[in-house]
């Protein structure tokens, strides 16, 4: 038998996704979630570089539900794919090791620059933030200090060292304010994604007689839904983010945001938990009871 050391990524232990139990993982499979992502994007792409990197090199206008399927498949893994979490973040390091452009102030960028990797990363925190605020119930003081600590355990499965990332609440809003004033403005990529004028082709996911019968239907459902899309975007984005890229939301929006988002917290929290969690979340909490019974 050889005494020869492992070597690699063996002398380290992979980084761990959050506890089972925690703030992430009560939150990110519940599919109030699912309306708390587009804001998320869209202050991610507001970062100039990523928003470049998103217009150089994503297919979210030609393949946009191939897109978010993919999207909300790697965020799921982050926080209840156990051993597979390190290698999904493995591989989107090595996806975004050849994205590198120059963004709209002629700057150079690089996907995996640390400033440009990290706050993908970060929109995360405050995102989260606000929408449990209006969709579930605001966080306690000790449920969003849980939740930023669980967000710096994303953080390292997705490779980025603890040096690149605010290590505390206290650290992480003066370094969000700073790139809020510094970097943050309404990209191309941010137009995209709020606006109600833009064709966005069908959906191509799902039983094929429905994808037709959406097909055909489309041209009617597609305006509202766009509506829709730009409502509880910028109606979730927290209010000094909103500020920063420019977009304009008024109290009569303010009000008809909370009715919505108060007929959300009535009903979503007695559904059966086949409808109430997305498939990877309640796969991953069933495997927690069974290994709690044992």
């Amino acid at each position: 038998m050889s005494s020869e050391a492992p070597r690699g990524r063996d002398l380290k232990r992979e980084p761990e996704p959050p506890p089972p139990g925690g703030v992430l993982w009560s939150l990110a499979g519940d599919v109030r979630a699912l309306l708390m992502l587009p804001a998320a994007l869209t202050l991610q792409v507001a970062h100039p570089a990523v928003g470049a990197g998103v217009d150089d090199h994503s297919v979210f206008r030609t393949d946009p539900w191939g897109r978010g399927e993919r999207s909300l498949r790697s965020l799921q893994l982050w926080v209840y794919g156990g051993d597979e979490a390190a290698e999904e973040g493995r591989r989107l390091r090595k996806l975004h090791r050849t994205i590198q452009g120059t963004d709209t102030r002629g700057r150079h960028y690089h996907a995996l620059s640390p400033a440009n990797y990290a706050w993908v990363h970060a929109t995360g925190f405050p995102i989260y933030r606000q929408g449990t605020r209006y969709l579930v119930r605001p966080l306690t003081e000790a449920q969003e200090r849980a939740l930023y600590r669980e967000w710096l355990q994303v953080g390292r499965v997705l490779g980025i060292n603890d040096r690149d990332m605010p290590q505390s609440i206290e650290e992480f809003w003066p370094y969000y304010r700073k790139v809020l004033a510094d970097e943050i403005e309404a990209t191309v990529v941010v137009e995209d994604l709020i606006a109600t004028d833009r064709p966005v082709p069908p959906p191509d996911r799902g039983p094929w007689p429905v994808r037709l019968l959406v097909k055909a239907l489309w041209p009617v459902l597609f305006p509202p839904l766009a509506r829709f899309r730009r409502f509880i975007t910028i109606g979730l984005m927290p209010p000094d983010a909103r500020e920063a890229i420019g977009l304009e939301w008024t109290d009569a929006q303010e009000r008809k945001l909370r009715r919505f988002c108060g007929v959300v917290r009535a009903v979503v929290p007695v559904l059966p938990e086949r409808l109430r969690y997305l498939p990877y979340a309640r796969r991953a909490r069933a495997a927690h009871r069974m290994r709690g019974t044992h």
